[in-house]
């Protein structure tokens, strides 16, 4: 085989194993339903997972009492922190919301709905990062009640799988 035939071939080889490489993550949606999460999402071989270690809301209200569910925001408010603090972390990364294909979500029962969790207020906040027009890359995701976080004030903590893509 000369030079000339082997770059060939190699390059051929290339262009066929090209798009099989270049997959997709895949998405599936819950049948029948408009609920901005995924049924399931499927990693290609050969892409790079990330794991982002869970965010918790910044101080909302400095004035307020410093472990204070009003220091952070009722739950919409510490979903929409927590969310754009994982926004920054994953552009820092060179990642975009669009990437996280795996998130799981901690609530914390809010005082002042009896100590249940704000389930509808948090749907408010991640609303406007998830299953919209400029984002519509849906993760497959599990919110969960939790008896407490590390800081009595603290009614939500996010933490994200994403993938490069």
């Amino acid at each position: 085989m000369t030079k000339t035939t082997m770059t060939a071939a190699i390059g051929l080889a290339l262009l066929v194993a090209g798009p099989a490489a270049a997959q997709d993550v895949i998405r599936h949606k819950i049948p029948n339903s408009d609920f901005p999460i995924a049924r399931a999402v499927e990693i290609p071989a050969g892409k790079t997972t990330v794991y982002v270690s869970g965010a918790v809301p910044p101080v909302a209200d400095a004035n307020a009492a410093k472990n204070s569910v009003a220091a952070y925001g009722d739950t919409k408010a510490q979903t929409v922190a927590v969310l754009t603090s994982i926004e920054k972390t994953l552009k820092d990364l060179g990642l975009g919301l669009g990437d996280v294909v795996k998130m799981q979500v901690f609530l914390v029962g809010d005082p002042a709905k009896d100590g249940k969790m704000d389930f509808a207020g948090f749907m408010e906040g991640y609303r406007q990062f998830y299953g919209t027009a400029e984002q519509p890359n849906l993760p497959a995701r599990s919110a969960m009640q939790v008896a407490a976080l590390v800081n009595p004030g603290y009614l939500v903590e996010i933490e994200v799988t994403a993938v490069r893509p």
